[in-house]
């Protein structure tokens, strides 16, 4: 198996990820203020940094935003950046950004530097592509390779590997020629084959390998890629072998290993391979390969437990979800659909940091899903409608009282209308007891195989099920900057 690791993304992380890509804070002196507007200026400079002293960085945020718009200063737009970041804030940091990046030349990079920072560090991926590009084509062949190596330690922030190696590959791509860092091909070798470019991942990985013949990670990709494709068999096995003989305690290799092993119809040997690597790195992907083996060998008992663990480990891992899918074990079967209707009551318990932030609230609800969107209304304790909030994949509106308003977050949306932390985003797939797509989640079952829990989101989940597979119960919890925050819908038939 081939895999790039990515990290979780920690907000902590931005300052000490800006400098290390040398981009410097600097502070606005009131001499950088326009001549044309000194007395104004300065006097607002100073009322910003008297209010940023006295802790009111919101303040001075917004007035140093509206003086960078009013004046056309980006010096003042990136005096605010440098507010947003020092309070963590990055969504207002990434808001400042994009005004200083409008307000200054094209010709100056900096600003453009920091928006793809800050625009990967708040997963962003898809919005970077563009001003990377932008960027690139501004820079010498040098600066490029420096820039991309500055983006791909940024990837090691993504939450979602997919979407991240998409907008890398779509930015590599347009490059012409290709650049010559071999860690930077290989990351777009990895982009290709997340984008479906099969051909584009094999002629790179090839080209890596008739400069560094020896180069372990690229042996190992091209072996396994060959071999999960069932192409070259003979090739991919030698490719293979020839990085384990390298590294022989990778776990990762020997879980291709035992791949390649087990396309050459070596069952026993796969299994025996396979179950090593599972012991040494428990990893969702080699549980996938192992229960494949498995369910092959007629030993569906195991197969399943394995793929259970697999679940438990990240539920939403490709290669785990494909095996699962394709193989079809009993209780996968009811995953697949994508209509349904649930009706029930809810109650929300809010435990505050004291007691006077206790709060919560309780009413009636229905989800309905039908393909991409679902439909979420809210009741109250009598009955009486209170909200409708309709999810796609790209939005998030809610309708009350006569008034519509969008937003990209369902979530952000329902808490700002409501005031109350419901998540709708995902909601649907959790109540089939499924992980939501695209997010890290951990899955478990009871020795029904039903699920019983699932983590995700921050939220954890515990389930409880009737006698025919209908959900009764389920209780969502998580703590959160306001405290805890507990959940329980109850089902109707």
């Amino acid at each position: 198996m081939t895999k790039l690791t990515l990290k979780p993304y920690f907000q902590g992380l931005l300052i000490a990820t800006m400098l290390s890509a040398g981009v410097c804070l600097p502070r606005l002196s009131f001499a950088q203020v326009n001549s044309a507007d000194a007395g104004a200026g300065v006097f607002e400079v100073l009322a910003s940094e008297i209010a940023l002293q006295r802790g009111e960085a919101g303040l001075a945020y917004n007035t140093y935003m509206e003086m960078a718009r009013q004046y056309r200063d980006p010096r003042l737009a990136q005096r605010a950046m440098e507010i947003a970041i020092t309070a963590g804030s990055p969504d207002l940091a990434l808001q400042a950004t994009q005004l200083w990046d409008s307000l200054t030349p094209s010709s100056e990079t900096k600003p453009k530097e920091v928006l793809i920072t800050l625009l990967a560090l708040s997963q962003r991926w898809s919005d970077l592509v563009k001003p990377t590009t932008e960027l690139l084509a501004q820079q010498t062949p040098t600066q490029r390779e420096n820039t991309l190596l500055q983006l791909q330690s940024l990837l090691g922030k993504a939450t979602d590997e997919s979407q991240a190696l998409l907008a890398f590959y779509q930015i590599v791509s347009l490059l012409k020629p290709d650049p010559k860092d071999p860690n930077i091909l290989y990351t777009y070798a990895m982009s290709a084959e997340k984008a479906g470019h099969l051909d584009v991942m094999e002629k790179i990985l090839r080209q890596i390998l008739r400069k560094k013949p020896n180069d372990v990670n690229s042996l190992n990709a091209l072996g396994y890629s060959l071999a999960d494709r069932n192409l070259k068999l003979a090739e991919a096995f030698s490719l293979i072998n020839k990085a384990h003989q390298l590294s022989p305690r990778d776990a990762f290799i020997l879980d291709s290993l035992g791949w390649v092993n087990f396309r050459l119809g070596k069952n026993e040997l796969a299994l025996e391979q396979l179950q090593q690597a599972f012991t040494q790195k428990p990893e969702a992907d080699i549980a996938a390969h192992l229960g494949e083996v498995l369910w092959v060998m007629n030993r569906p008992a195991e197969a399943e437990d394995i793929w259970h663990q697999g679940q438990k480990l990240d539920a939403n891992n490709a290669t785990l979800k494909e095996t699962i899918k394709r193989l079809k074990p009993d209780w996968s079967v009811a995953e697949q659909t994508t209509k349904g209707t649930w009706d029930g009551r809810f109650a929300v318990k809010i435990t505050g940091l004291t007691d006077s932030q206790n709060q919560g609230g309780s009413g009636g609800f229905t989800l309905t899903q039908d393909a991409l969107i679902d439909t979420l209304e809210i009741r109250n304790p009598v009955g009486g409608s209170i909200a409708k909030i309709t999810i796609t994949p790209g939005e998030a509106s809610l309708e009350r009282n006569g008034e519509v308003v969008t937003a990209i977050d369902a979530d952000t949306l329902i808490q700002k209308a409501l005031g109350l932390p419901l998540p709708a985003r995902g909601l649907s797939n959790w109540l089939r007891g499924e992980a939501r797509p695209g997010g890290n989640a951990s899955v478990e079952r009871n020795e029904k195989a039903q699920v019983s829990k699932i983590t995700q989101d921050g939220w954890t989940l515990n389930y409880s099920w009737g006698n025919a597979n209908q959900l009764e119960k389920l209780v969502m919890t998580r703590s959160s900057n306001i405290g805890s925050i507990d959940i329980r819908l109850v089902f109707d038939n």
